[in-house]
């Protein structure tokens, strides 16, 4: 496959631009990406969750996970026990998300020294 056979979103297309632009922005935010990664293996608990994100607060944690459940890329189960239990998990949809997730990942890791070279670089300039 090449650049030539994908069909690039345009400004020209409206509507559905502004749509990509949303999904995009959705998990592309500081936080949807770690969750989605640490969901790849199955169910998690809320503070699992929590434990396993370095940095994350109780408060972005809920409002990351309400916004993938929004868009049916997470679901949350409630189970009535005391004190109650949420897990939290991968939809299909949300699983399709996976090998374009790690897909970016692997380029971030391949190419963080060239990205950093080329910031000290500009910022001596």
């Amino acid at each position: 496959m090449t650049l030539s056979d994908i069909d690039f979103p345009t400004p020209s297309k409206g509507d559905d631009c502004r749509m990509v632009r949303e999904i995009l922005d959705l998990v592309g935010d500081k936080w949807s990406l770690y969750i989605i990664v640490t969901l790849k293996d199955g169910p998690v608990r809320f503070n699992e969750l929590r434990r396993q994100i370095n940095g994350i607060s109780q408060r972005m944690l809920t409002i990351t996970l309400r916004g993938l459940e929004r868009d049916g890329l997470v679901k949350r189960t409630l189970f009535p026990t005391i004190p109650p239990r949420v897990d939290y998990e991968l939809t299909n949809v949300g699983r399709t998300l996976l090998a374009p997730v790690m897909a970016l990942v692997t380029w971030a890791n391949s190419n963080q020294e060239n990205i950093q070279n080329a910031r000290v670089r500009y910022d001596a300039s």
